[in-house]
């Protein structure tokens, strides 16, 4: 790496190229058993092989390419490829797979959320509840003032609480799968101008349900969050995750 590209904004020329190349290959520009030049791609770029390096060495631990003996880098097939990986989940909602890609997070928090609800119902810790509950004051705040980039934190507070108060690690570490959809949503403008009175409502029956061991009631509340939020992205866009 030569010291200007050091001096770059630090890690910001590897983290630019590595954001670079993995939209490229989840995007499907990059086909599957297509070989990877480092030489190509850095001129591609504008930048060394080395930087090249780096970031592929990051996709291969994602499981986007592989090495190849006698062949060397290629592009992985997608089954191959940790699709729960935030990063993997962010550059396909900003490509031409958002539609499925919506549509498999769709389908994983509608198995997964409402559960975590009922399992937060009974396990959540005081500390917890009341972290929900902040959080829903938050989204109703910023909901009020259209200001969308906080809502959308508090939102993404709201499930990550909720996730990891199932007490169930495996359900936790889904949070950065559902945090990229939340984030993906309100970046490619999938949802209202001005958040739903309903789903913050929803918001709070939840955190209630949780705060009170209601079980039944989280995991309806829940639910019902998440037909709303397909209603909602259905009233923006004229179809739903669930259309295909």
């Amino acid at each position: 790496m030569t010291g200007q590209e050091r001096a770059r904004n630090g890690g910001g020329l590897h983290a630019d190229v590595l954001d670079r190349l993995g939209a490229l290959v989840a995007g499907g520009e990059l086909e599957p058993g297509q070989v990877l030049r480092a030489d190509e791609l850095g001129e591609r770029f504008g930048v060394s092989r080395t930087v090249v390096r780096e970031a592929v060495r990051v996709l291969e631990s994602m499981g986007l390419v592989q090495s190849r003996r006698r062949v060397g880098v290629t592009v992985a097939p997608r089954e191959r490829w940790n699709v729960h990986d935030p990063r993997v989940i962010r550059w396909r909602l900003d490509g031409p797979d958002r539609d499925r890609q919506l549509q498999s997070l769709s389908e994983l928090r509608a198995g997964v959320e409402p559960v975590a609800a009922r399992l937060a119902a009974v396990r959540a810790t005081p500390e917890q509840c009341g972290d929900l509950v902040g959080a829903v004051m938050d989204m109703a705040v910023y909901g009020r003032s259209g200001d969308l980039a906080a809502y959308l934190e508090a939102d993404v507070q709201f499930h990550r609480t909720l996730l990891a108060a199932s007490g169930n690690e495996m359900v936790a570490a889904l949070e950065g799968a559902v945090a990229e959809v939340l984030a993906g949503r309100t970046r490619h403008h999938l949802m209202p101008d001005r958040p739903e009175p309903r789903a913050i409502r929803l918001h709070s029956d939840v955190a209630d349900a949780v705060r009170e061991g209601d079980p039944d009631a989280a995991e309806t509340a829940m639910r019902e969050i998440l037909v709303e939020a397909s209603a909602a992205m259905r009233a923006v866009t004229g179809t739903s995750p669930e259309d295909g």
